[in-house]
């Protein structure tokens, strides 16, 4: 078990369960934040998960509270900004990404398909959630992870890629910047619509295999 701590927010990480948040911004250290205020935490953020996944920039703080079956000021106490409640969203998809990178990718080593298995899954997380996306790029400027976060998933993709290797599915100068790349150009086909995404997926992993005579 680990965490990942970003944004003001952090979230534990344990392979035999999903991403949760362990402690909120406003909680002194040290200190467990009551089990309400969690519920309540959790009940804001998917809310506006859902909210902006089906309206993205639009969504406004009253509407989260609404939603999430609470007063504004609720809202306002975990997330004092509407950036924090973005970023906080944001942070907590790639939490889950991480999470099944984990789970699921590494959990075969011997078939070296963990990367394109996490691949696959990044993408299908970026159709299905656009106007998060749209929210992050709008708020924030750029929707890729930061800090420890991103750390942590160059790391998992490190071990993708060094399964990959080692099953011989991947070529050995392929670099986690390579894979980020992809994921970039993956994201732009997802926004702009401009193609099959799982095609692109598909051909780029042509490139990805092993040259002739490695």
């Amino acid at each position: 078990m680990y965490d990942i701590i970003g944004i003001g927010i952090r979230f534990r990480i344990d392979p035999g369960g999903g991403a949760r948040n362990v402690s909120t911004p406003s909680t002194p250290a040290g200190r467990k934040p009551r089990a309400d205020a969690e519920r309540n935490r959790s009940r804001v953020l998917a809310a506006a998960r859902a909210l902006f996944q089906e309206r993205g920039d639009e969504v406004q703080m009253p509407e989260v509270a609404r939603a999430a079956g609470v007063g504004t000021g609720t809202v306002y106490r975990h997330f004092p900004t509407r950036q924090a409640l973005v970023e906080a969203a944001a942070e907590l998809r790639f939490a889950e990404i991480l999470q099944f990178a984990r789970t699921d990718c590494l959990r075969d080593p011997e078939s070296g398909q963990g990367l394109a298995r996490y691949l696959r899954h990044v993408g299908q997380i970026l159709a299905d959630d656009q106007g998060l996306s749209a929210s992050v790029a709008a708020t924030v400027g750029s929707s890729a992870p930061r800090g420890e976060i991103l750390a942590q998933l160059e790391l998992a993709v490190g071990e993708l890629i060094d399964q990959g290797r080692s099953a011989r599915t991947l070529r050995e100068d392929l670099a986690v910047s390579d894979v980020y790349m992809l994921v970039g150009a993956l994201s732009a086909i997802i926004r702009t619509g401009s193609g099959d995404w799982r095609r692109f997926i598909d051909l780029a992993f042509d490139g990805l295999r092993p040259r002739t005579g490695n």
